[in-house]
């Protein structure tokens, strides 16, 4: 099956930006998540990174945990602008 232009994930580029602040080659940040029981191979951190595979719930969780930062910090800056308006309370109408 052909591979659609659309990303597999959206949180890719945050994750290869996190990983370059803290100055760690794929293989490096690989072996980190390995060591806290993250199974990872460079080869998929790099798919990741690059938008070709889907991230699961607990990949995120991993993930944000050995880059030493919160799963919100990974989105796009605009996904989180949208996700904080939309956990607002209602207000009722008076």
């Amino acid at each position: 099956m052909a591979r659609t232009k659309t990303p597999a994930n959206i949180v890719g580029p945050q994750i290869r930006k996190r990983r370059s602040d803290l100055d760690l080659t794929q293989e490096e940040l690989a072996t980190r998540c390995q060591l806290k029981g993250f199974d990872i191979s460079r080869g998929t951190l790099s798919q990741i990174e690059a938008q070709l595979r889907c991230v699961t719930d607990d990949e995120l969780l991993a993930l944000a945990r050995v880059l030493k930062v919160t799963t919100d910090s990974l989105y796009p800056v605009e996904k989180r602008s949208r996700k904080a308006a939309s956990t607002k309370p209602n207000r009722p109408l008076r």
